[in-house]
């Protein structure tokens, strides 16, 4: 279900959408699309990239931030390692959330594997938006490549709310092409 909804606003995005395609150097190219009612920054800070993701107007309160890091190491070469860690990097959110528990999902990804987190802030529960203060998140993180990770925040007002699901399937809809210094 959750993957056809992604499917059905990527089709959608499709028809009004932009793409941010950020390089990787030999290891290749990311390219994320999103509907032009979003924007996004990118900063190049060589040992890893930032691409940060808001809306264009003031009526939309979600925010996306994706961090690409090169690790030497593949410390997440099984998709057990990188659940377990996912869960444990999420405690910090749990135990202040409505949750009270990291419970990670998968991403519905077209390459690598990657997995999430979900938390409801409880002092916000009931209460009408406030322009940058967030009612959910999502944290995770994305294995691309043995060299390529992606940690993923998804900041919006509800989990079913248009903004965020626009950002979901957009993180789940972008492509990796790896490059030839592999």
């Amino acid at each position: 279900m959750k993957k056809t909804i992604a499917l059905f606003l990527l089709s959608v995005v499709g028809l009004f959408a932009q793409a941010e395609t950020v390089k990787l150097g030999g290891r290749g190219t990311l390219t994320v699309y999103l509907a032009d009612n979003w924007t996004f920054e990118t900063a190049d800070f060589g040992d890893r990239r930032i691409i940060k993701i808001t809306p264009k107007g003031t009526n939309v309160n979600a925010h996306g931030e994706l961090t690409v890091t090169f690790p030497e190491t593949d410390r997440f070469d099984t998709k057990a390692r990188l659940k377990m860690r996912v869960e444990i990097d999420a405690m910090k959110f749990a135990e202040q959330s409505v949750e009270g528990k990291a419970r990670a999902k998968e991403f519905s990804l077209g390459s690598g594997y990657g997995y999430y987190c979900n938390f409801t802030d409880p002092d916000l529960v009931g209460k009408p938006p406030q322009a940058g203060n967030y009612k959910t998140i999502s944290v995770g993180i994305i294995r691309l490549a043995a060299d390529v990770v992606v940690e993923v925040a998804i900041s919006a007002d509800g989990f079913s709310s248009d903004p965020y699901n626009q950002l979901l399937g957009a993180i789940e809809g972008m492509e990796f092409k790896p490059g030839s210094g592999r």
